[in-house]
């Protein structure tokens, strides 16, 4: 059976007396992700805390310190990380650091019928709905539009955008996509205490975060969500010998896998495909087993159809894997 994936959960608990805590202040952003010169080194273990701007380039303050398009902080260099290895990475906590948000206010044309695209307002990527955070009550308030203001109170859901690694073949790809090195894959499930997992194709995997939304629904379907900066704090687990095809994740209650690729049933293959590797290889179900366990109890979710790459959303809830694994008496 070939090595499974690294609880990186697990290893906080062990190893937590043992951590070194980075506390990085960004000074340059970037627009996409490759293989720029590391903004700070860390080692396998490390934890970071550090911040994020939000969508069009505005800092804790809403002051404009980097040009708009989803500027990254990074990238990180993770030592002893080579391709071909995993880079986890524990999202330990993010939260807005300041009470102003803003969203788009109009429906992507590209998730209505066709025929009714000509009765929607003219898409603009301007932010033209402002939102009250309530940093302490952990809720959004729309506050424009003043015609709605007050009118919609939402809990936040604080969630990274954008999430990867430098790509493979020493390619430098927008922040606005996504591919296998992950990328601005708006996901709403990568919350505090997730694990995302994340092949790895440079030395030091150069790994980037950024593009915090509050809130933000499936798909992304009006081209945000409530964007905000945010303040985040992350540790790092190089898993060696270990390799991936797409980015996965885990919760304390599902594994997911995600396929990022246009049109939306490619997204999803890649996604499919990836879950029965990770039950299969890592897991050891055999295929009928894994074939079934997914048909019966599958669930999916769109991260976003809105982005030149679409993202689906493969997940399980592990009671299941173990229940499958106790039947088939896998070690």
């Amino acid at each position: 059976m070939k090595k499974r994936l690294f609880n990186i959960v697990d290893y906080l608990i062990k190893e937590d007396e043992k951590r070194v805590i980075h506390n990085f202040r960004p000074k340059v952003y970037y627009n996409a992700f490759g293989a720029y010169p590391p903004a700070l080194r860390i080692s396998s273990g490390d934890i970071v805390v550090t911040s994020t701007l939000d969508n069009i380039g505005r800092d804790a303050s809403d002051e404009q310190v980097a040009k708009p398009g989803n500027p990254l902080t990074g990238p990180f260099y993770v030592e002893g990380a080579e391709p071909n290895d995993v880079l986890a990475v524990y999202l330990e906590k993010l939260w807005p650091n300041r009470r102003l948000g803003r969203s788009s206010s109009v429906l992507s044309p590209n998730v209505v019928d066709p025929e009714y695209v000509m009765n929607l307002p003219p898409f603009k990527h301007e932010m033209l709905a402002e939102w009250e955070i309530d940093l302490e009550k952990g809720t959004a308030t729309l506050i424009k539009p003043e015609v709605l203001a007050g009118q919609l109170i939402l809990p936040i859901n604080p969630m990274l955008g954008c999430i990867g690694v430098a790509p493979p073949k020493g390619q430098v790809i927008s922040s606005a996509t996504s591919g296998k090195y992950g990328g601005n894959m708006d996901y709403r499930g990568f919350v505090s205490g997730v694990t995302v997992y994340l092949p790895i194709f440079a030395e030091g995997a150069l790994f980037f975060i950024g593009d915090g939304h509050a809130v933000q629904g499936d798909g992304e379907i009006i081209g945000t969500g409530i964007e905000v900066s945010f303040d985040v704090r992350f540790r790092v687990k190089v898993i060696k010998d270990k390799s991936i095809e797409w980015p996965r994740a885990e919760n304390k209650d599902y594994i997911m896998t995600v396929g990022n690729a246009r049109p939306l049933d490619q997204a999803l293959q890649h996604a499919t495909t990836e879950m029965l590797r990770w039950l299969q290889e890592d897991y050891g179900l055999e295929d009928e087993a894994a074939h079934i366990l997914l048909g019966e109890c599958v669930e999916y979710d769109v991260g976003n159809v809105f982005d030149p790459a679409y993202t689906i959303v493969c997940k399980i809830k592990k009671k299941w894997i173990d229940i499958m694994r106790k039947d088939q008496a896998v070690p």
